[in-house]
């Protein structure tokens, strides 16, 4: 293991160990836990990060707990979903999940522009609340030539709205009654990234996961034809650096082709029995120990830094995410 991550590691392992420790003494003093250990990590790792600023010797740890630990769970998810999860659900949510989508996309940036935004600025914000977050951000930046930044405003103020929907959205289950299945896709539908559905979903229901996962990842998909719209709008209009064109890692990120690999293998019955046990194991708590490292990478602060204007059309943005998904959702009867 490299020596560098070590420290990083070992204190989003000491919080983790922390939220366990907060999740039992509350089942044993109030009869059930109020905020699960995976809630309880990004809070303690957000409130350590605010509040003390630990040094930088950590980051390089913090970052790969954030990042990759957080990925190899998502892959490790594959194993325990089935094609059928989605495909029972038919063309109409496929068609939906797309719709949903550009219509973001097309609001957000209208808002965006309205709001006084500069043009790349307005696509950043938009194709990163409208897919999956930084990485979206990540793959339409070359594309659109933005500069560093534009890119670390849209970047920043995501990933702590990203934590802030990954603690809030669970309250809405009662609110707004919603089933497992519905939950699911309705997190699927809104929350930034592919890693944050899981922590969103966990402590609702697996069948929540499974739904949300799925339905995240065919949103996600909506990347490449987004990347590729945007890329020949470029070419066309010969705007400086606009003809970049991403990888294919940007728009297939690898931890997505092995969530579909196991996803795949598991559909047709080739992954052992006994193993699906323990990758459902591993992958819980290497997401706990994952939203640790995401909390310890996020100052509260940072909201205040973002600006006023991205501020308010990121979140009104995100508002109208979940109206769409809401109707998409009444709209098809998924029950």
């Amino acid at each position: 293991m490299n020596k560098k991550i070590l420290p990083g590691l070992l204190l989003c392992a000491g919080v983790t160990a922390a939220a366990y420790l907060l999740e039992l003494f509350e089942a044993r003093l109030f009869g059930r836990a109020w905020l699960e250990s995976l809630v309880l990590a990004i809070l303690l790792g957000t409130l350590i990060r605010t509040f003390l600023r630990p040094d930088p010797r950590f980051d390089a740890g913090i970052h790969f707990g954030a990042k990759i630990l957080l990925e190899i769970a998502v892959v490790l998810l594959g194993a325990s979903v089935s094609a059928a999860a989605i495909l029972e659900k038919g063309p109409g949510l496929l068609g939906g999940i797309a719709l949903v989508v550009l219509l973001a996309i097309a609001a957000s940036y209208a808002m965006g522009r309205a709001a006084g935004l500069p043009v790349k600025m307005a696509i950043l914000v938009a194709c990163g609340n409208s897919i999956c977050g930084n990485s979206a951000i990540a793959a339409v930046a070359p594309v659109i030539d933005a500069d560093g930044q534009e890119v670390a405003a849209a970047i920043g103020f995501t990933a702590v709205l990203g934590v802030i929907v990954v603690l809030g959205l669970p309250f809405l289950v009662p609110i707004l009654s919603f089933s497992a299945v519905q939950y699911g896709v309705f997190a699927g539908l809104t929350v930034y990234a592919v890693p944050q559905v899981l922590a969103a979903t966990a402590s609702v229901s697996l069948t929540s996961v499974h739904i949300g996962t799925v339905v995240k990842l065919v949103r996600v998909l909506m990347l490449g034809p987004v990347v590729l719209l945007l890329s020949l709008l470029g070419l066309k209009q010969g705007e400086g650096k606009g003809g970049h064109r991403p990888a294919l890692g940007q728009m297939v990120p690898w931890f997505i082709a092995g969530f579909l690999v196991l996803l795949a293998l598991r559909s047709f019955g080739l992954l052992p029995r006994a193993a699906l046990a323990p990758a459902q194991a591993i992958a819980n708590v290497l997401t706990i120990m994952s939203m640790a490292a995401l909390g310890l990478g996020v100052d509260a602060r940072a909201v205040l830094a973002a600006g006023g204007r991205v501020t308010l059309v990121v979140v009104a943005s995100l508002l109208v995410l979940f109206v769409l998904s809401f109707g998409l959702i009444r709209l098809l009867g998924i029950a």
